[in-house]
């Protein structure tokens, strides 16, 4: 399910915020995160709101004076933030308010490691979207994808309502 965490927050997060400025590999990168539990075969604190929590709070520390490092370095919690609520973490109260129910998460399934087929229409689902985006950010031409894969950014152009 790479591609519905990945092209869904970075979508989202361009369609909401409309900032040329955000590092969307970073955006992608930081929803990408949680996958890392499927390495344990359940879920650690990562499919929890404190962890996206702690990376935030770190980076407002880190970043203290530097705004341009801060504005890049945000995308990661976001896209963090972004994967709880595309797999519904949210729906496990358990895991999800993790450690407000207690600190044990050793029964806590990966909410991505459910039903196969679903699976398998979400990531069509996200072709669909990166296909729609594409052409939406006008990523067809050379120049902007260069910027996208070099910088992170999207066109200024593409971004207005």
């Amino acid at each position: 399910m790479v591609l519905w965490f990945a092209v869904l927050s970075a979508v989202i997060v361009a369609e909401v915020f409309r900032s040329p400025m955000v590092d969307y590999r970073l955006v992608a990168a930081g929803s990408l995160l949680p996958l890392l539990d499927l390495a344990f075969g359940r879920a650690t604190v990562l499919h929890t709101l404190a962890a996206p929590v702690v990376v935030l709070t770190a980076v407002m520390l880190v970043t203290m004076g530097r705004r341009l490092r801060r504005r890049r370095l945000l995308a990661i919690p976001i896209g963090h933030l972004l994967h709880l609520v595309l797999d519904a973490s949210w729906d496990n109260a358990e895991l999800f308010w993790w450690p407000a129910f207690g600190w044990s998460l050793a029964s806590e399934a990966v909410p991505e490691a459910g039903v196969v087929p679903l699976r398998f229409v979400l990531e069509l689902v996200a072709v669909a979207v990166a296909v729609w985006a594409y052409r939406r950010y006008g990523l067809d031409r050379t120049e902007n994808r260069r910027r996208l894969l070099s910088q992170g950014h999207l066109d200024r152009a593409y971004l207005r309502p």
